[in-house]
This record gives structure tokens, C-alpha cells and sequence, in this order.
């Protein structure tokens, strides 16, 4: 009976982990990712039922009590795949209430991305970004060009600033200053991902936050805010 119990496991866990992996593509080994998730229950299902009838030592009341927990189970891994868009936003949310900056990503069911930014407290828009897989906090500049690291911020993502060449004039809050060029192979605002984005590196000193520029936020299908929120689309 445990053997089978353990079969009725592996089957939810490998058909919910198929489901996830291809969940983008819409269908796994050719079937609908809906009618192939009620195959899977359906199956796990059959399993466990078929166990307690198998079974001659187990009492009917109890091949019924633990088939009922079984489609229990079933109902809210089921329910949990259908909900996982909504379910991620909680997350999301939960995460961005802990971590200031940090992105909400939202992913609607034609596979457009959105992503919500919440105000600081010190009034501006900021973002927990990755530059080359490393965590940068930028605040949102729309009035900034270009993508602008500090010093200290673009060494954190592999760059040297001693040996950049600063010839770009930019004004920054502390005044003009001069900026370096560089690419990033990578930068990130929660799921929404751009490759070969070129940024600009300011002297140190003369920068006191990384600033999320127009060179990203451009390249989005629009952004508007909301109150407390700005949404970025991809």
C-alpha cells in the first residue's frame, strides 16, 4: 500500500514539474497543459483507489478516508497550477513589502511581461536590478538618458573603474562630472531583460545612487504610475 501511495507522489510531483517547465510552451508531450494536468490527477487518482481495492487488509472506510485526502491534495496542487500567476503576485508583493526596490514581475497568459516598482520612502521610484547576474539599487531617472553606475557599484558588477575612460560630461546631483562608457551583457528589472545595454560609469564620488535610465525604460512597450506605483511592460 505505502509502495503504491509513493507511485500516486511521483506521478503529481514529475506531472506537476513537466507543467512548470513547459508552461510557456502551452503543451507538454503534445497534449494541453489542462487536459495533461487532469490526466495526471486523474492518474494519481486511479493509483491511490486502486491500492485500497487491491488491498484486502485495509477496511472500505479507510481506502475512502485516505482517497478522500488524496483528492484533497490533488484539488489544491490543481488549484495552486491554475492560480500560479495570482499566487506569484502575492509572493511578489510579500517580497517587495521585505525588500525595498524589489520587482514585481507579472506574466498574463498571452506571456506579457509587467513589472511594478513601489515609491521609497524617500519619494522616488526605485529598482533592485541585475547588472551581469549582480544585485545593483537604482533609483528610476526618466530624465536620465542613459543607465548611470557608480563607481563602487560598477565594480560589484565586474568592471574596474580604474581603468575606464571617463570622457562623457554628465550633471549630477553633486554637479557636472565625467562618466565612462561600458556594455553590460545583462541587465534586469525583475523578468523583463535586456542583453548588450550600453551604460555609463561615473567617477567616484560624484554619484550617490545608480540611476535606472531612459535607454532601458524606452526600450518597454510603456510604463505609467500609479499612485504609489510605477509598472513597467515589456
Amino acid at each position: 500500500m505505502n509502495r503504491l501511495f509513493w507511485i500516486a507522489i511521483a506521478i503529481l510531483g514529475i506531472g506537476l514539474i513537466l507543467l512548470l517547465v513547459n508552461d510557456s510552451s502551452g503543451e507538454v508531450f503534445g497534449i494541453a497543459n489542462d487536459d495533461f494536468g487532469r490526466f495526471v490527477y486523474l492518474g494519481a487518482l486511479v493509483v491511490v483507489i486502486g491500492a485500497g481495492m487491491l488491498t484486502r487488509r485495509v477496511r472500505l472506510s479507510d481506502t475512502l478516508r485516505q482517497a478522500a485526502l488524496w483528492l484533497l491534495l490533488i484539488l489544491v496542487l490543481v488549484a495552486g497550477y491554475q492560480y500560479r500567476y495570482e499566487l506569484q503576485d502575492v509572493v511578489s508583493r510579500l517580497t517587495a513589502g521585505f525588500v525595498p526596490g524589489s520587482p514585481l514581475s507579472v506574466t498574463d497568459s498571452d506571456g506579457r511581461i509587467s513589472v511594478t516598482l513601489e515609491k521609497a520612502p524617500n519619494g522616488h521610484f526605485e529598482a533592485r536590478m541585475l547588472i551581469n547576474d549582480t544585485t545593483i539599487r537604482a533609483m528610476v531617472d526618466t530624465g536620465a538618458t542613459t543607465t548611470v553606475l557608480t563607481a563602487a557599484d560598477a565594480a560589484a558588477a565586474g568592471y574596474d573603474p580604474k581603468t575606464l575612460n571617463y570622457n562623457v560630461p554628465i550633471y549630477t546631483a553633486n554637479g557636472r562630472a565625467q562618466a565612462a562608457r561600458i556594455t553590460a551583457d545583462r541587465v534586469a528589472v525583475g523578468e523583463i531583460e535586456r542583453e548588450r545595454l550600453p551604460l555609463l560609469v561615473a567617477e567616484a564620488g560624484m554619484l550617490g545612487q545608480s540611476l535606472l535610465g531612459m535607454n532601458f525604460i524606452g526600450s518597454l512597450s510603456g510604463f505609467d504610475v500609479r499612485g504609489d506605483r510605477m509598472i513597467l511592460r515589456d
